[in-house]
């Protein structure tokens, strides 16, 4: 099997946190265990990224993103803060499509 680049593993993360954004916005109770699922997968790309020899552009911007990420972990989504919480979601897939060409 390939191994996955690490510029396509950020894709990979930047696709999930849009997903999970989305999907808290606008249908969080129903889809409440597709984004546990999809939090939980985003954390393992993250331990693969974290061991890869980042670029110093996509270093200290992937550094902030793991504390934040740890930071809507925590938070968990719920019907009071499934807005504010899918928007930040929806900023850091931003981000790092963006920061993914440079890794």
């Amino acid at each position: 099997m390939k191994k996955v680049s690490v510029r396509d593993r950020i894709l990979d993360i930047s696709v999930n946190l849009a997903r999970i954004g989305n999907w808290s916005a606008d249908s969080y109770q129903q889809k409440e265990k597709l984004i546990k699922y999809f939090l939980d997968q985003t954390g393992v790309y993250i331990n693969e990224v974290k061991q890869a020899q980042l670029s110093s552009d996509v270093k200290p911007v992937f550094s902030h993103f793991i504390i934040e990420f740890q930071k809507l972990k925590q938070e968990k989504v719920s019907n009071k803060n499934k807005d504010w919480w899918a928007e930040r979601a929806l900023t850091w897939a931003n981000i790092l499509q963006h920061r993914a060409q440079l890794a």
